[in-house]
């Protein structure tokens, strides 16, 4: 029973301003998952490069010129996530999408820390290593607390910030992790993981039905590009059940004070079918940042919409870097 409630809700972790008027709140907007395939995932390896910062080696895609947006991803995924996006809005930025450690691809030693803080660490080291300055930030699940660290601590090195579904500072990490975090403190996570690689057509029954709109176009290619570098070794195990140990205690205490003094703007697009992050999330975040340009909701959007939904996600993004 407990690993199938992990996968019915493993796709949930850690996740989640200021002084314009929200002008643009409420725009509802009704979507239909792309029916063209983005990049495959051979195309999205044979793209992956590794940089060497004082965490180890991260993990990370890149295509565009420009301008750097640095897209973050949410648990148990990595940044194949943001495949579509990517390639529909490499035209107008520089797109990043790094793994975290403890997820994905990034290779870091035993015992590095995984908690927000520290991830927010590392992208820091990981765009000082690109020679990146500012940053527009595009960020879902456990992206959205990181990206909102950033923006809280590290103003100068954010542009803006677009924000899917993921933890807000009244509930990280939500009650329906709270069965992920405890199947990783006791050591079956990975197992139940594991097994997604041996049973895809389950996995996509239960975590897909969880997390996606559409589970019955979760690929077989898609599920072990998510699920096998966090079961390959001992280490790497270790690490996947250590970054949802990770989630607890709050990472975004005390972090509203400084968001409602932040300048950037912000603009948020949220999936209204998902449980895990409610509505009300999204309108927390809108209060808090003052320089929010509203909420973009869409209906059938589950937690991981962003990767079903990639023309929404460039949509916005162009819309808020003021692209024509």
């Amino acid at each position: 029973m407990r690993r199938r409630r992990f996968l019915q809700l493993a796709g949930a972790t850690l996740a989640a301003g200021a002084i314009a008027p929200h002008a643009l709140r409420a725009a509802t907007s009704s979507v239909h998952a792309v029916t063209t395939p983005p990049i495959d995932a051979a195309a999205f390896h044979a793209m992956r490069r590794f940089a060497r910062t004082p965490f180890g080696r991260i993990a990370y895609v890149e295509r565009g010129r420009g301008e750097t947006a640095l897209f973050l991803h949410g648990a148990p995924l990595n940044g194949f996530q943001w495949r579509g996006a990517i390639e529909r809005l490499a035209p107008y930025r520089r797109c990043v999408a790094p793994d975290f450690m403890g997820l994905g691809y990034s290779e870091v030693p035993e015992g590095q820390p995984l908690a927000a803080p520290d991830q927010t660490a590392m992208l820091l080291a990981l765009l000082d290593t690109l020679a990146i300055g500012k940053v527009d930030l595009v960020a879902s699940d456990s992206g959205v607390a990181v990206a909102q660290l950033l923006a809280a601590h590290h103003p100068r090195r954010v542009r803006s910030l677009l924000l899917a579904n993921g933890d807000v500072e009244p509930d990280s990490p939500p009650s329906k992790v709270e069965p992920v975090i405890e199947m990783a403190r006791s050591g079956t996570l990975a197992d139940a993981t594991a097994n997604w690689l041996v049973d895809p057509a389950n996995a996509r029954a239960t975590f897909g039905k969880a997390v996606y709109a559409f589970p019955e176009r979760l690929s077989d290619e898609t599920i072990a590009t998510y699920a096998a570098p966090l079961v390959s070794s001992p280490l790497r195990r270790a690490q996947y059940h250590a970054f949802h140990l990770a989630l607890k205690p709050n990472p975004l205490a005390g972090v509203e004070v400084s968001l409602k003094r932040s300048r950037v703007p912000v603009r948020i697009v949220w999936g209204m079918a998902d449980d895990i992050f409610l509505p009300a999330d999204a309108e927390y975040l809108d209060r808090v940042f003052p320089h929010s340009q509203g909420i973009r909701r869409v209906p059938e959007g589950k937690l991981f919409f962003p990767e079903e939904f990639p023309d929404v996600i460039a949509e916005e993004a162009r819309r808020l870097w003021e692209v024509s």
